[in-house]
């Protein structure tokens, strides 16, 4: 008999609002591939240089220095909007208690499974110019 793996991994969200939480989840498990789940396959990525980079693996690599980090993300949604399968999502967010943090501005669907995930992550989207343009 094969022993049986049981994943501590959280599901993927069924509601929009769920969509930060469930990133904090599996951000904090450590767990890289659980973090990738969260996007869609064609999704952007807008680091903080602003120069979006495309798909699983890019994305993956983006969000690895962040994981490297080993410290807890914490995430306070302030507003999500939803119109059908698509959602605003804007979030108060912070790695460590305060050694990365910033306001992000994010796009979420609703998947034809039911599952939200990212189109668009923008973890710095909505934090002040340093050109205070």
């Amino acid at each position: 008999m094969t022993p049986r793996t049981i994943s501590t991994r959280p599901g993927l969200p069924t509601r929009a609002e769920d969509v930060p939480a469930v990133f904090a989840a599996r951000f904090n498990s450590g767990d890289a591939e659980a973090v990738r789940e969260m996007y869609e396959d064609r999704a952007v990525f807008v680091p903080e240089s602003g120069v979006a980079v495309h798909g699983a693996a890019e994305i993956s690599a983006a969000n690895a220095p962040f994981l490297a980090l080993g410290l807890p993300i914490s995430v306070r949604p302030r507003h999500v909007h939803v119109s059908g399968d698509v959602a605003l999502l804007v979030v108060d967010w912070e790695i460590g208690g305060g050694a990365v943090r910033s306001t992000a501005t994010d796009v979420a669907r609703r998947g034809a499974d039911g599952f939200w995930r990212y189109v668009i992550d923008s973890p710095f989207g909505a934090a002040p110019s340093e050109a205070g343009a």
